[in-house]
């Protein structure tokens, strides 16, 4: 990660030449495996006013419920088809990102300082069994954090494979500005690539991180 904002910066440095008078800006800002459930737990009835007894639930039947992408993530978005602007190959971004089991999500980036809005958001869907789509926003602020840019939007496609440990699929980032108040509908910034994910477990060292 240490050589992403030196790559990120370069990508930047390039951007800022073919957008006059705009700001300095980029877009960008990954459920766990189930155990052997063979024996059951026991819950009271949830917000009862009156106590209702007790009932088993199976504790499979409780994983059942969390979606194999839910989970803490190491991301990585490396640049495909952007020519000259960002030249194949190079690495847009990395970070950190953690699906939620309601269907949103979250993102720390670690290409942006924090001044200039390292945190995004975003809301996923399921298209099938391995398969997901994921909307994002990000409020793009420049490299000084005092002015505002404008709001980014990254889209993913991503499969996450059968192991539920790790996931790829493509992305692109569109950065969008926002003049007195009014936002112009035409992204000054498109990038594209593939985006890669690893999955973070509560054995994951820090060198496999960063």
């Amino acid at each position: 990660m240490k050589s992403t904002f030196r790559s990120l910066t370069a990508i930047l440095g390039v951007a800022a030449l073919t957008l006059v008078l705009v700001p300095a800006s980029n877009a960008a800002c990954g459920g766990p495996s189930r155990p052997a459930a063979s024996h059951i737990s026991w819950s009271p009835e949830l917000l009862g006013a009156q106590p209702q007894g007790a009932h088993f639930v199976m504790a499979s039947d409780l994983l059942d419920l969390i979606d194999p992408i839910v989970g803490m993530w190491h991301v990585k978005f490396v640049v495909v088809g952007n020519n000259s602007t960002a030249p194949n190959g190079t690495e847009f971004d990395a970070g950190y990102s953690v699906w939620h089991g309601d269907g949103t999500e979250i993102m720390n980036s670690g290409g942006r300082p924090p001044q200039s809005g390292d945190f995004c958001l975003g809301v996923w869907q399921k298209v099938n069994d391995h398969a997901y789509k994921l909307n994002h926003f990000a409020a793009g602020w420049d490299m000084t954090g005092s002015n505002f840019v404008g709001p980014a939007q990254i889209q993913e496609q991503i499969t996450l494979d059968r192991a539920g440990n790790s996931f790829s699929g493509t992305f692109t980032v569109d950065q969008y500005v926002e003049t007195n108040g009014i936002l112009n509908p035409t992204p000054v910034a498109h990038f594209q690539g593939n985006i890669t994910g690893t999955r973070i477990t509560i054995n994951t060292p820090a060198q496999s991180v960063f």
